[in-house]
């Protein structure tokens, strides 16, 4: 009877599925991982067209089921990314003692989390008519190093994580070895490295949790002159970990606002939000309307918000350099993991790459909440359930993806004249040439991407070499701040010819755009439209990650003699990247892009 109770145990680890979920913060995700290997990977947001939609992910499960070709009845585990009542204790802790100033977002939390949080296992096992069982819970920051380490191609790893905040850890700092893992230091709230920096993004204007990437793009027109002034609110000690004046905060009792009037005495009147920003270095961009009478006057008090970035930017740069160190120190170890929505601040990474002892860095590149589901699957698959088999990312391309038929279908419903290639050669050829003469490319190819990057799947491309393309792009098509720069796309056997960098030759980095690095400077004129201060923020295209990709660079370098196109995200400003034929459809028929091309569908606007 042992025997035979054996294989059946044995049997049921044959296919086993797993199912990461993530909801109700930001972000919202799925997973499907099948014996280890993921399968299919979303955020809800691609589906429900919310930005950063954090409702259930009912949408991204349907898609992760049917893309995996199971049903609910397949799923041997459920694992959510956190512990929603560890995260409920620490939130009525810090309500508690900041009561009365924390009154009204006491009613509002207590009401959510009444309403639905707690109850994420009920939920779950409803919505998918499953055994409550199979559903189980990981830790927040346990997720996330997960996500990266699991993922990565090393048998052992520093690991590091740092966001706004989990149950109670901000940031943590862990080692790996074969399949298992273990945090060994943790900082806790209200000390957090992505809340300080979130309470700066607010000061500038910027939208939490969605423009911190704005402020990174902010910083190069500023000097840190500010530094000492952040010196004051927060401590980086020699351990690694870091302090907060919370004097100077309100995030941890108020959900509309992030910092206190003293924090305004000390840095000054907030940026009013979603104002124009403009320098004399950016100039005043045609669609902002009319220039100004007070330019001057406005460009002086702008560059003030600039070197504001610029000194934020730096210190979050000095304290994850910190917290780095630390772990290297602790573990020995050489390999470096990173995850957590702080890890997408590619500026410090690249400081990360270069400056301390660390041999090779992987980061999770959907390192933000939605990571946390693939953390969360992968963590039981191999810590869990002690599986030695590890999965490799070695490409994004974990979404939807749309046949000939289907896009014929979409084109023909908006009855747009397309042309058809028989050869995906002949195609990237024609598209090249289009590229070379100015023309802007909707780029729709294959699955989408996870993460928040565009790299080559869902992209709108031009010519590099063109400067004018950077404000053809900002003003024309993506409708966002003249300052934001656009990512190079290069073929990665190119890319050291053109930036600076001390990496391998398998990219870990940058093939998922993840990294900022400098241009050489004889190379900065062949391809202005990228050239931030003379960084870009690269995507080294591999042929056998990403070959539909890499073959149009080709063809474009074959042409022209440059290996770089100019890539930024195919989206308008203030939506989700797009997902379905008719989403790319219509985006370029309500913007100036030029060419659409679908599969192996071109399709030119009437001229």
């Amino acid at each position: 009877m042992a025997k035979k109770a054996l294989l059946i145990v044995l049997r049921s680890r044959v296919n086993l599925i797993i199912l990461g979920l993530s909801c109700y913060f930001h972000d919202s995700a799925a997973v499907v991982v099948k014996d280890g290997v993921v399968i299919c990977a979303a955020e809800e947001e691609r589906f429900s067209r919310k930005k950063h939609d954090f409702g259930f992910p009912e949408k991204a499960i349907e898609f992760c089921l049917q893309k995996a070709e199971i049903d609910e009845s397949d799923i041997d585990y459920v694992v959510f990314f956190e512990k929603p009542f560890l995260k409920f204790e620490r939130i009525l802790q810090s309500l508690i003692s900041t009561f009365p100033l924390s009154s009204k977002v006491f009613t509002q939390g207590m009401r959510a989390w009444a309403l639905d949080k707690l109850w994420v296992k009920n939920k779950i096992a409803t919505h998918l008519e499953i055994d409550p069982k199979i559903i189980k819970f990981s830790e927040h920051h346990l997720s996330h190093a997960a996500s990266s380490y699991y993922c990565s191609p090393f048998v052992n790893s520093a690991l590091v994580t740092f966001d706004g905040v989990g149950e109670w850890a901000s940031t943590t700092i862990g080692r790996a070895d074969d399949n298992k893992i273990k945090i060994l230091k943790e900082i806790h709230f209200p000390h957090s490295i992505g809340l300080l920096y979130s309470a700066f993004t607010a000061f500038l204007g910027f939208e939490v949790n969605e423009g911190e990437y704005k402020v990174m793009g902010m910083a190069p027109f500023g000097k840190p002159k500010y530094l000492e002034k952040i010196k004051k609110i927060a401590s980086i000690f020699e351990d690694g970990s870091f302090w907060l004046d919370m004097s100077y905060f309100s995030f941890h009792r108020s959900s509309t606002k992030s910092f206190t009037k003293k924090f305004e005495n000390l840095f000054g009147i907030p940026r009013k939000p979603e104002s124009y920003f403009f320098t004399k270095e950016t100039g005043f961009p045609d669609y902002f309307g009319e220039k100004p009478i007070d330019f001057d006057e406005q460009c002086e008090l702008n560059q003030y918000y600039a070197d504001i970035a610029a000194s934020i930017q730096l210190f979050t740069e000095n304290l994850m350099i910190s917290v780095c160190l630390e772990a290297y120190k602790i573990t020995g170890l050489k390999n470096l993991c990173l995850s957590g929505g702080v890890a997408l601040n590619s500026t410090a990474n690249n400081r990360i790459i270069e400056e301390l002892p660390f041999n090779k860095v992987f980061i999770q590149p959907a390192s933000g909440d939605g990571g946390g589901a693939l953390g969360a699957a992968l963590l039981m698959w191999n810590h869990v359930l002690d599986n030695k088999k590890r999965f490799v990312m070695d490409n994004v391309y974990l979404g939807e993806e749309y046949s000939k038929n289907q896009i014929k279908e979409s084109l023909d419903k908006y009855n747009l004249n397309y042309k058809f290639s028989e050869s995906f050669e002949i195609l990237t050829n024609d598209v090249a040439t289009l590229i070379s003469k100015g023309k802007v490319i909707g780029w729709f190819q294959g699955r989408f991407e996870w993460g928040p990057r565009s790299l080559g799947a869902r992209s709108i491309i031009a010519d590099a070499r063109k400067l004018e393309m950077k404000n053809i792009v900002n003003t024309k098509i993506k409708f966002r701040e003249p300052f934001r720069p656009f990512a190079p796309s290069i073929l990665a056997e190119k890319v050291k010819d053109y930036f600076e960098l001390n990496s391998d030759e398998d990219y870990l980095t940058e093939k998922f755009m993840l990294r900022v690095s400098k241009i050489k400077n004889n190379m900065r004129d062949k391809i202005p439209a990228v050239d931030h201060f003379g960084t870009g923020r690269l995507q080294a295209v591999n042929e056998k990650s990403t070959p539909q990709y890499h073959k149009l660079i080709k063809s474009f370098y074959e042409l022209t003699g440059v290996p770089v196109i100019m890539n930024t995200s195919f989206n308008v400003r203030g939506e989700p990247i797009v997902n379905t034929p008719d989403e790319a459809i219509e985006t370029f028929l309500k913007t100036d892009i030029d060419v659409l091309v679908c599969g192996n569908f071109i399709i030119e606007k009437d001229k």
